[in-house]
This record gives C-alpha cells, structure tokens and sequence, in this order.
C-alpha cells in the first residue's frame, strides 16, 4: 500500500485548451475578479472554498444564475452545526423551475432500452409533459410535502414525473423494477405515497421481464395510494383495469397544458427521499433538500464534471441507486441527459461504447465492477471506437482500483479525464472526485469536491496523511440530510454519522490520503456489503432466506474478492437436510425474485451455529474479520464465541 501511495504516476493532464474552457476554470476567473484573488490551483481554489464557505456558495448561486431568492444574509446559519446548519435560510429555490426555465432548442433527454428503442425528448417537450403531468396531480390533490413514489425503469417519464412532483412541492422517491416485492413494500410502505408511477416491464439481457404481478400485487399493500400511473414500455396485456390506474398518455392528452406554476419553496423543503442499504432492518428513509441537491449538483455536475449548455451526460444507472438523481441534475446546466436501460453487456460488451460514440456523449460514468469486467475480458475498445468527444470517464460504485486505470488508458482512450467519484445516498452526491484542473494518478481519486472540508481521521480524531482511517468532513454542506423519515429526536440520524467524533460528519470508508493530497479508498468500515459497487443490506437477504422451509436462519458478509467484493451467505438449516444443488439453487432464486439479482450470493455455505452477541444480535462483523484472517478482538461480547472456529479457513472461500 505505501508503495502505491507514493509513487502513483500522472497519467492525464489537461491541456491548456482544456483547462481553460473547463466550468471550473471560468469559476476561478470570477472568485478573482470578484473577491480580488489570485487562486491559481484547484488546491488553492478548494482551499478558499472551506475557508470562505459562505462566499463560496453565494458565488455558486450567483455563477450559476440559480432562479430564486438567496433571502437576506447571513447565509449559513448556523456557521458549522451538524446536522442543523441552514443555507440560505431566508431564501427560496424551486428545483425543477431551475430545469425548465428559459427557451432551450433541442434534446433535453435521450433514451436507448437495450437495442429496442431509442426515443428523443425535446426541451419543448419535456416541459410540456411535467406542466401537464403537474396539472393532474394537483388536480388529484398532491399538495407540497405529499410524497410520489415510481417503480420504473430508467426512462424520461420517470424524470417527467421527478419534474413535475418537484413543481408543486411534493416529494420524489424511486425504486427500479428488478427489486422484489418485499424490497419494494419496504422502502415505499415507511413513505405512504399518494401517487405510484410505474410499468408493465423492460429489457434485460433481450429478453422482456413482465412484472404485472408484481405490481398489482405491491399496491394491495400501499393502501395509501390514490393513483397510479402507468407508463407503458413493453405494450404487455396487462390486469391493470382497476379504478385506481390512469394510463400516462391518457394524461397528457386530457389533462393538456402549457401552463406550469413552480411552487415557491424554501432551500430546506424536501425534494427527495432515498433509501440506505437497510443492514440493520428496514432501510433507512433519508429526506434531501430541494436547495441543497441544487447548489450540490451545480458544483459537482457543473465545475467537476464540466457539464455545460449543450454538453451530453450520461451515467449508466437505475431509479434506484443515487447516480440517477445525480444524471438527472445535468439538466439543471442545460445539458442533454443519456438514459440507458439494460444490460451493459448486451448484445455485446461495447454496446455502451457505441451509445457514447454514436451520440458524441461528453461525459460518461459507469460503476468501478463494469470496467473490471471489460478488463478481465480483454475488451479492447480504442480500436474500434474515436470517442473524439468523450472528455471524462466517471466511475464509482466502489473503488476503482490501479489495473483498471491501467485498462482505460491502454485500451478505452489515452485523453480521457478518469474522474473516480465517492459519496453515497447519504449525502446524493460526493466527498472526493476528479476534476478538470488537476492531473490523474494511477489509482488516486483526484481531490475532494468543492466546499466539501475532507480529512482522514485517526481512531483519536486527528488528521492524518499516508495511513489509513476514516473518511470524515468536519464542516457542514448542503447535503446534509434533512431528516431521516419517521426518526424521532433525529436518533439514527446522530447514530448514522456522528457517533464517533462531535459535530464531524464520519461517513464509514476505510481511506488514505497521499502525498499528492488524492485519495485512495479500501472499501467501507461497516457491514455493508457492496458486490459490483452496489451497497447491499443483509436484513434485505436474511428475510427473503427465512422464508425458505429448509433454512432455520443465515448470516451473510462481503468477502474482498478480486478487487471486489462478492457476497457470502452462511446457512442453518433444519435437522435433516442438506445443503444440495437443488436447495442452493431455490435459495438463490428466493433471494433474486424477493430483493433483487444483485443480493444472490455468490457463495452459500452451511454451518452449525450463528454468532450472537449477548443482546441476541448477529455478530456479522466478527465473522467478516474471520474470512478475511482477522484477529476477533470482541469474543467477549459474544453469547457463543466457540462456533467461530467453523469459520476458519475455510477452503470453499479460497476459489
């Protein structure tokens, strides 16, 4: 490690034709003029941002040409309070004002499911339909706060329907199609929505997956709902012919309006509600800002990843990870936005490479687990694509490790910004990334974002560099979470991130700062389990196992695992049984249809006990440390410390 920490070759600068067209650039040029500055470097520019942090966001709003009110002064109140810090607490922002203001020709959204359909949205259209799609649900009597849930693929009617919920002040929340039922009822069934968007199915792998049933059988149990939309993708015959279903077409054909009135909000009204992992029970509802989002994806989407007017974004994603809401903000800069539903890997592994090159897309952003895998397949891309516009690869997920560097700048493109990206549904954005003015090391994520006051914490709370320790941010930011839902005196919120040091903000990955001041992460410090970049919750897993007859009860971990990390299921099961393919493979299928596919482990093993702790609770992370020949240092706290022997060197783990 402390090799690669020192010694991590540049490989990209940015020309000086690119550096000085870049967001950021002409950001700096303006802090200068204004404040009489001489900022030269992205450090000295990051630097003024935490030191300065209230100029530093009215110089965003006001670079950005944000539609609103700051209010009057001072404009974070109180000045570093976690959680509790308000910015612009006099003023008011409506998000989706700020994506359909002005008079923009052309696309605002392009989309491609698999190879079936390709469809383009124009900025023209794209307002028509949230003005008429806002016109039905105020009609239906959505009021601001009201929350409006979609289970939908990653298609325009979901960031139509995203628009126009913003509009009128209600509140977002997504989940994609391939989560199971249970999945579903679990995240929506905390919110109560009012208004369901959803779908007869989509593509994968070229194959239609129907979920109808799924569907009819998730609004049995939302008895909150009023309405639900359908948006028809795959032409199914379907059941839905009950009084609450209204067909989206039918909508904008009825409901027709050009008219669109932006609720005015404060910064602090909620946007969106997102979901955590759920490692502990039920996932966590984390409630997100209309103005934080705003402020936080200009910088992020505008300055680091250079996205402009008319510049293509595409980040290939689902409704239900956080890089969604995170593509959707490109259209605050009046940028096109790419939508991709499917597998990235039909028909064929450069299926996604094409779609970048076809459409002379700007900046793409994938997981860390998908350039793995085209480099374990030797996929060589920079001999049959230009990429002539592609100016930055995003990647995040998990961590993008040296060799894939190596990978992408030997066989996707040589001048490319690789910017890796780490942040999380926590905060819908970033603590650390790349940007336009800085060089790319192997291995290294460039920087921290700006406003963002990063450090690495030792187990005593000091900053350190070159040694591993938490990742922490020691001064407030606009994506806070407002609240988590239903939490009362704020409890899982404290637990979740200020726990270990007062009023510093501890997000829970493993990390080293460098000596060039970039970042290297080693995975998450918790027991989150993360397969292919995907942050995963074992409760999700254990209800779906504990259903199955055979399977008293189960245990499951992430195992480090070729730059990755893979998931490990331990099972009990009842007297008399066996762990067969057959029952391996109903396990896995329980797992795919209940969750999702991205729960199924990859390895099933079965054992003799469970560790607990004396409170009852499974001791996941002692056996974690196990797998990973880790020395247990809590066998105290256990109610039966003698069953971890079975957990030791177990060769199923070694293949």
């Amino acid at each position: 490690m402390e090799k690669d920490i020192i010694s991590n070759p540049v490989m990209w600068t940015p020309s000086n034709e690119s550096l000085k067209s870049s967001q950021m650039f002409k950001f700096v040029k303006a802090i200068n003029d204004r404040y009489n500055l001489d900022l030269i470097s992205f450090a000295d520019l990051h630097s003024w941002s935490v030191n300065n942090k209230s100029d530093f966001w009215s110089s965003i709003w006001d670079f950005f040409e944000i539609i609103g009110s700051k209010g009057n002064t001072p404009y974070i109140e109180p000045e570093n309070q976690m959680p509790g810090s308000k910015f612009f607490p006099n003023g008011s922002v409506n998000y989706s004002e700020n994506i359909l203001s002005g008079h923009i020709s052309g696309a605002a959204i392009i989309f491609k499911s698999e190879d079936r359909i390709r469809k383009e949205i124009s900025w023209k259209d794209i307002k028509i339909q949230t003005a008429t799609l806002a016109n039905f649900l105020r009609k239906q009597g959505v009021v601001k706060g009201d929350r409006v849930a979609a289970y939908m693929p990653n298609m325009p009617e979901t960031v139509i329907m995203m628009l126009a919920t913003s509009s009128i002040g209600a509140v977002f929340s997504s989940a994609s199609p391939d989560f199971g039922v249970d999945g579903v009822i679990d995240r929506f069934g905390q919110i109560e929505p009012k208004i369901l968007l959803t779908t007869d199915g989509y593509w994968y792998n070229g194959k239609e997956v129907n979920i109808t049933t799924k569907v009819l059988d998730i609004i049995k149990l939302l008895p909150s709902l009023e309405k639900v939309i359908f948006a028809p993708l795959l032409d199914i015959e379907t059941e839905y012919v009950v009084d609450k279903f209204v067909n989206y077409n039918a909508i904008q054909e009825k409901h027709f309006t050009q008219e669109i009135f932006f609720e005015p909000l404060a910064l602090d009204d909620p946007l969106y509600i997102m979901f955590s992992s759920g490692t502990t029970g039920k996932p966590k509802c984390i409630v997100h800002s209309n103005g934080g989002v705003l402020l936080k994806h200009l910088v992020e989407v505008g300055l680091h990843s250079n996205s402009r007017k008319n510049s293509k974004v595409f980040y290939f994603t689902t409704c239900g990870w956080m890089m969604w809401n995170w593509l959707v903000s490109g259209l605050l800069l009046k940028s096109t936005i790419y939508l991709y539903d499917g597998s990235p890997f039909f028909p064929n592994s450069e299926i996604l490479w094409n779609y970048v090159d076809s459409e002379k897309i700007n900046f793409m952003g994938v997981s860390a687990k998908y350039i793995d895998a085209l480099s374990k397949e030797n996929i060589i891309i920079i001999d049959k694509f230009k990429l002539t516009d592609l100016e930055t690869i995003g990647s995040t997920g998990s961590p993008l490790v040296h060799e894939s560097f190596d990978y992408i700048y030997k066989n996707v493109k040589k001048d490319v910004s690789v910017a890796s990206l780490s942040g999380g549904t926590d905060i819908v954005g970033c603590f650390i990334g790349g940007n336009p003015m800085s060089a790319v090391r192997r291995g290294e994520i460039q920087g921290p974002i700006l406003g963002m006051d990063v450090h690495v914490y030792n187990e005593n709370g000091q900053s350190i560099k070159n040694e591993k320790g938490e990742l922490v941010c020691k001064q407030s930011f606009p994506t806070m979470p407002l609240f988590f839902w239903k939490d009362k005196k704020n409890k899982k919120y404290h637990e979740a991130y200020f726990n270990k040091y007062p009023n510093v903000w501890c997000h829970g990955d493993y990390i080293v700062k460098t000596e060039n001041n970039g970042f290297i992460i080693f995975g998450r410090s918790d027991a989150t389990l993360n397969p292919g970049g995907v942050r995963i919750g074992t409760s999700e897993i254990y209800r779906q196992v504990e259903q199955i007859e055979e399977v008293l009860e189960g245990l499951v971990v992430g195992q480090i695992w070729k730059a990755d990390t893979r998931v490990v299921l331990f099972v009990r099961l009842k007297p008399n049984y066996d762990l067969t393919e057959e029952l391996i493979s109903k396990v896995k299928t329980k797992i795919k249809t209940g969750a999702s596919p991205r729960h199924v482990p990859s390895k099933i093993i079965v054992v003799n006990d469970i560790p607990r702790t004396k409170s009852g609770k499974i001791a996941e992370l002692a056996v974690r440390d196990l797998i990973h020949d880790k020395k247990i240092n809590n066998e105290t706290a256990l109610s039966n410390p003698e069953c971890l022997e079975e957990y030791k060197n177990i060769e199923e783990l070694r293949d």
